[in-house]
């Protein structure tokens, strides 16, 4: 495997210096971070093949970093950890993680197990992490809004529909589909709650409540997320 991308995510500087060099003599091109914050900004602007990320960062958890790649993203993500506890592997699994190596490791299984995570991974699956929309600017990476330059306090739920409809955008996405992946699958003849919470996305969001640009309903089908 060579010309790949392998962001490595470790605030350990010995062990990152160690995993560099390693990564590098084995043909892959190495970005590390050692935070989460730095992680989001080089998984939205580097665009790595695979992501190797430690749990334990200083300023995010690293469940949250996954999160916030998963929000726009499907690049394999392999977890390296100290952690062995059968719950922390079945959180970061749970949270969109592929992989998890534990701490102590062997360099050789390490790389073959991302050289796996690249094979596995289908192309054309991640999307642009920061979608304009005009007026709005959605930050899938940093689950976060901006209207006109300024951003949007969301409630999770709230921000839960903005994600589904913007990355399907331009595409109907069904009533069923929105109360099943929100909400659960015991909810998905609770219709109320979308007319609800989509009236206050468009509050929150849309220049005339009334008219809206970008929160589109199709009687009787679902939502549309408009660009312009």
């Amino acid at each position: 495997m060579t010309d790949a991308r392998v962001l490595v995510v470790d605030d350990e500087p010995g062990l990152v210096r160690a995993l560099a060099i390693n990564l590098r003599s084995s043909g892959w091109e190495v970005a590390t971070a050692p935070d989460g914050a730095r992680a989001l900004d080089l998984a939205a602007t580097w665009h790595p093949d695979v992501v190797l990320l430690d749990l334990g960062l200083p300023d995010i958890s690293g469940l949250d970093v996954i999160a916030g790649i998963r929000g726009w993203s499907r690049v394999p993500i392999v977890v390296l950890s100290a952690r062995q506890h059968g719950e922390d592997k079945v959180d970061a699994l749970d949270a969109g993680a592929d992989d998890y190596v534990t701490k102590p490791f062997a360099m050789n299984e390490l790389l073959a197990r991302l050289r796996a995570a690249v094979r596995r991974a289908a192309p054309g699956d991640a999307t642009e992490a920061v979608v304009d929309a005009g007026d709005l600017t959605i930050d899938l990476a940093r689950r976060r809004v901006l209207r006109d330059g300024e951003e949007v306090r969301l409630s999770p739920t709230e921000w839960a529909l903005v994600d589904i409809l913007v990355r399907h955008r331009g595409k109907l996405v069904s009533r069923d589909q929105l109360l099943r992946e929100v909400w659960g699958p015991a909810y998905v003849s609770e219709t109320g709650y979308l007319r609800v919470y989509t009236a206050n996305l468009r509050r929150k969001l849309e220049r005339d409540p009334s008219h809206p640009r970008h929160f589109i309903t199709t009687p009787g089908m679902g939502y549309v997320f408009e660009t312009t």
